[in-house]
């Protein structure tokens, strides 16, 4: 497989990572080095262990997971999302930031964002393709592209009624990518 096909897979799997970076540059104010680090190693790192897995676990597996695969990021994307809502309507002393860059969100998000990673490396494994160089390629795209989605979402949220919003239109982008998920798997 040459460099382009697999340039062009790893953004194609970096998309969901770049929209759930910018929405995690919306909730948070003061952007720093360590809300980089965290987000886009986790991202870049799921991305790269997926393809991975999938490779590793052959037909058996895989096709006991891709029946219901859809709805596990969807659930986790949608869960997310309605709280990133539920967070924007909360009066100010209600409110509790919870930074999506740290513990089980973190963990929730590098999942729900790198399931679809999983068939591809199934597909890698049966066209007899070395995951060697397709997992360093898509780590890294993964990794680039949720820090240049954190940066531009970060720009957009300059004052608390844009973060509110902002925050809304996260959590409605999560959840659309959640039903993308769906509608592409047929269920609807």
């Amino acid at each position: 497989m040459d460099f382009t096909t697999i340039f062009l897979i790893a953004i194609a799997l970096a998309m969901d990572a770049f929209a759930v970076a910018i929405t995690t540059g919306f909730q948070i104010r003061e952007l720093n080095v360590r809300h980089f680090f965290r987000l886009s190693w986790h991202f870049g790192l799921f991305q790269a262990i997926m393809p991975v897995i999938g490779w590793y676990s052959g037909i058996t597996v895989v096709k006991l997971i891709e029946q219901y695969d859809h709805w596990i990021a969807f659930c986790l994307l949608l869960w997310v999302g309605v709280g990133m809502i539920k967070g924007a309507f909360a009066k100010d002393h209600e409110k509790k930031f919870i930074d999506p860059t740290r513990g089980k969100r973190l963990i929730i998000l590098s999942i729900a964002t790198s399931i679809d990673a999983l068939a591809v490396g199934f597909s890698l494994a049966a066209l007899r393709v070395s995951i060697v160089f397709p997992v360093i390629v898509i780590g890294i795209v993964a990794l680039a592209f949720t820090c240049i989605g954190l940066f531009v979402g970060n720009r957009f949220n300059s004052s608390t009624k844009t973060g509110e919003r902002a925050e809304v239109i996260g959590g409605i982008v999560l959840i659309g990518i959640g039903l993308k998920i769906l509608y592409q798997h047929h269920v609807f």
